[in-house]
């Protein structure tokens, strides 16, 4: 059986939307309600970075958030390599731009002519890159919980980039995940010793606004699911 909303379920909102319903007060606690909203506020940021320098204390406190991620065996198989060099990042910047290309000429001319119009990183805007690494040795031979399943490692490196993006939103950053690159390519490009993989190249900084309609939406490549589409009762045929 799939999960459907009720004719008279009201639609889903966000905590901001809600604030002013006398059983949402009564309902959540200041601290939740701050959490929902910075859930709700979070967006992948391409075009409105600032190009301002991320303070010194602000990107210790979201790095030591994403450092606080759950992850299997407590094997913190992360690490995070700060990019600030203009060299490196322009460098990078051609390799997306290539990357780019290379996807464009895979679309549909009316598909690609949306894409044309999608701004897909900030790596030169943004104040810092960091780039989120996944090492497979960390935790030793036998990391508990990874004997079945060997990508519980990555999915604990995906919690702790998570955790960062939304600390960064609370402290009023922008975050953008570029994934237009060959893993190759940037591992060579920062240094990244033999078995230690990149997970994500995050463009980090101050911003001038959050868009309150995702990008991919706002450009029309992509509308949103719906809460109720996505959950299933018992098994996913139900």
């Amino acid at each position: 059986m799939k999960l459907t909303p009720r004719r008279s379920s009201p639609p889903l909102r966000s905590p901001e939307q809600r604030r002013g319903d006398p059983e949402t007060s009564e309902e959540l606690t200041v601290s939740s309600r701050d959490l929902y909203d910075v859930i709700a506020r979070r967006r992948d940021v391409r075009a409105e970075f600032s190009g301002e320098a991320v303070d010194c204390d602000v990107l210790r406190r979201v790095l030591q958030a994403a450092h606080e991620a759950p992850s299997v065996g407590h094997s913190q198989p992360w690490d995070f390599v700060l990019v600030a060099d203009k060299a490196t990042r322009d460098t990078f910047v051609e390799h997306v731009e290539t990357e780019r290309r290379v996807f464009a000429e895979q679309l549909p001319a009316e598909r690609r002519e949306t894409f044309d119009r999608i701004k897909v990183e900030g790596i030169r805007e943004s104040g810092l890159g960091v780039v989120v690494t996944y090492d497979q040795a960390r935790g030793g031979q036998h990391v508990l919980g990874r004997h079945a399943i060997a990508d519980t490692g990555v999915y604990s490196t995906c919690l702790a980039i998570q955790n960062l993006w939304l600390a960064a939103t609370a402290e009023g950053l922008g975050v953008g995940w570029v994934s237009f690159y060959r893993e190759e390519f940037l591992a060579d490009l920062v240094g990244l010793p033999d078995g230690v993989r990149p997970v994500a190249w995050l463009c980090l900084g101050p911003v001038s606004k959050l868009q309150e309609v995702p990008d991919l939406v706002r450009h029309g490549w992509r509308k949103g699911r719906s809460l109720y589409d996505a959950v299933h009762l018992e098994s996913w045929r139900g």
